[in-house]
Formats: C-alpha cells, structure tokens, sequence
C-alpha cells in the first residue's frame, strides 16, 4: 500500500533525503504536496522533483489529504507546526530534536503528548543497517545480559539515543561524569561539503561516562566526526557471555567452546551478480541478523534508516504502534542536555526522572 505524506520546510537540506527515497520508491511513498514559504525557492522544488508545492500549512491542507505530516523546519517554527496539526488531528513525523530546552520539552509533553497528540519523532540512527544487525544479536540472548557499550557515533541526543537502546535503558536515572579535550586536527567534510584546501583546525572531543548503576554507556565524539576522512566511528557493547566490537563478534559458549564471528555485509550487483546493486542484508555466521526491507531500491545507509522512519511512521499514522515517540526523544534530548553541563560544571550530574517518563 502506498502511503502519502507532505512535508513542511521541503527546500531544506534534510527534507531532499525524503524526497529522494520517494521517488527511488514510488509503491510505497508518495509526496502529498510541500510547504515552501519562498515562491521563487518552491518553483525550484517544482521543476526539480515534479511535486506540488504550497506557500502555507492551510493552503496545502485544502488541497491535499496526506496519512501524515513530515516537519522538517528548525527552532520555534518547528513547535509551532506541531501544534498546528494536533489541533487538525493530523498525525506528524517531527525532525530531532523535538524540542532545545528541558523547559519545552516539558511544555511539548504538557500540552500535546498528555492531550493525545499523534507525534512521532524521525532518529534514524537506530534503523541503520549495522545497528539492527547488532540490537538484533543483543535480543537473541547470545552475548548475555548486556552490562557496557561505547557509541562514538553522532552527538549528543542521537548517542544517547544508541546508548539506550544498546543497554535497554528507558528513564532510569544515571550519574553523569564527563570532560572535553582540545586538540588540532586536519579539516575534512562538513554539511556543506568537501574542504576547499587542507589546514589544521581545533578539534573538540566529548566523552562521559552514564552509569546506570548495573550498565554503564560511554558517549565519545568529536565534531563532524561522522563526515571526517581521518576520524572512524565506533561502536562496542560487552554482555556478560562476549562482546560486539564494530563488526567483530566474540562469544564464550556454554560447552567452553569459544567463537569469533563477523558482521558481514552481502550486497547484490557484485561481481558476476546481475540482480542490481543493493543491500541485501547482514549476517553472523549463519545467522542472518539483518535483511533489508527496501530492496531492490538503490539506498545508501542513512536513507534506508531514515526509510524505515517513514515505513514505521505509516504504520503508525494507521492506527499502529508507535516507534519513537516525545517521550523517548525527549528524554534523549535531556540526557545530552545533561552531558553538556557535566561537561561545562566538571561535576557529576544526576538525572532525574522527568514529567514525560512513563512506566511500562
């Protein structure tokens, strides 16, 4: 079944990804119109991409009927628009972080979530490939009660985001130690693109330390790592019977007999293989942890998870469950916020359970 959604704030740089996996995948997502405030930039989106574009949320909403709204603006514009849509009924898909502050996020909860706002929020992170594949060995019990993971990923709330869910942490309070190093790096890729010449630039590297008291999840990162040529990204998470370490599996079995396994990646169109280029999935062993659910469209990594957003979002918008709601943004959002003044303080911070925490 097709699923149509619009899209608020369509000229900007994230909203172009949705566009893109639409049209690689026109059965299953349909474009319902965008909201582009600048005549002249909407005409652009016109000619580019072949969708309708509208000057504002009403205007578009008389002519189009979409299952959801996608938000794709920044700041106060953002809230604004999901307000907006609570008070029409009209489900959202929201960008991160939903809200800045702890006093907003407060107010987001207050003011939509508690009144039965239909929002969802669209972190990708945990739908890339690599990070199913590795939740996927921690749900089938083999490495053990998990205890420890390290995510250098993504800043802030999208590594808090991967520490919770490595750890199956939902609003428990943790202690908070963190520090900031400065050094000089060689400058590499930014959002706007490749560098214009090689120089050295600061570099800002952030780590602390979140103990949960039984599980402990180490955030580690440094600025525009996730673009850099000299910087890799890093993920590991220790149970009680072996370890993920990147794409390396360790595992001590009961029969004393120890394994070292790979996460491989099998992609189709390689070598003699005539079925198109594509991911085609991960596997461990003989384990397949991990089958891409968008094949044969030609994706790259944070296209199929963010896909996988709007794939959960349809389902959602139709009366399924939820996948990443306010609640679980905001309390990703908080705790970077809280990292940030264990950083700035030198103290270690305590969390405290929030207005949004809801028991399971």
């Amino acid at each position: 079944m097709t699923v149509k959604f619009s899209i608020i704030g369509g000229a900007g740089f994230r909203a172009q990804y949705f566009l893109r996996i639409a049209r690689s995948m026109p059965d299953r997502f349909q474009i319902s119109g965008l909201v582009v405030r600048d005549a002249a930039k909407g005409r652009a989106m016109e000619e580019a991409w072949g969708v309708q574009t509208y000057r504002s949320l009403e205007e578009l909403l008389t002519s189009e009927t979409p299952d959801f709204v996608l938000v794709s603006v920044s700041g106060r514009d953002s809230l604004d628009y999901l307000y907006r849509l609570a008070e029409r009924g009209i489900p959202a898909l929201t960008e991160t972080p939903p809200a800045p502050s702890l006093a907003e996020l407060e107010q987001l909860h207050k003011e939509l979530t508690m009144h039965g706002a239909r929002i969802q929020v669209a972190e990708q992170y945990p739908y890339h490939p690599v990070q199913e594949a590795r939740l996927s060995l921690i749900r089938s019990g083999r490495l053990g009660r998990i205890t420890e993971t390290t995510v250098s990923v993504s800043q802030m709330y999208h590594g808090a985001s991967l520490i919770r869910r490595m750890l199956g942490i939902e609003f428990e309070e943790a202690n908070i130690r963190a520090m900031r190093f400065g050094s000089r790096w060689v400058n590499g890729p930014t959002r706007s693109g490749p560098p214009a010449k090689d120089k050295l630039i600061p570099l800002q590297r952030d780590l602390a330390w979140l103990d949960f008291g039984d599980r402990l999840g180490i955030y580690d990162f440094t600025k525009d790592q996730h673009r850099s040529w000299t910087r890799s990204n890093h993920l590991s998470v220790r149970g009680e019977r072996g370890e993920i370490f990147d794409n390396r599996v360790l595992i001590q079995q009961d029969n004393l007999v120890p394994l070292q396994l790979e996460l491989k990646r099998i992609n189709k169109g390689e070598q003699e293989n005539a079925e198109g280029y594509y991911l085609q999935g991960i596997i461990c062993g003989e384990q397949w942890l991990y089958n891409n659910p968008f094949t044969p469209a030609r994706l790259y990594d944070d296209e199929i998870a963010i896909a996988a957003c709007l794939d959960k979002m349809s389902a959602y918008a139709a009366g399924g469950p939820g996948f990443y709601g306010l609640e679980q943004a905001s309390q990703d959002v908080y705790l970077g916020l809280m990292i940030e003044q264990a950083i700035q303080t030198g103290d270690t911070v305590r969390t405290e359970r929030q207005c949004w925490a809801v028991e399971k």
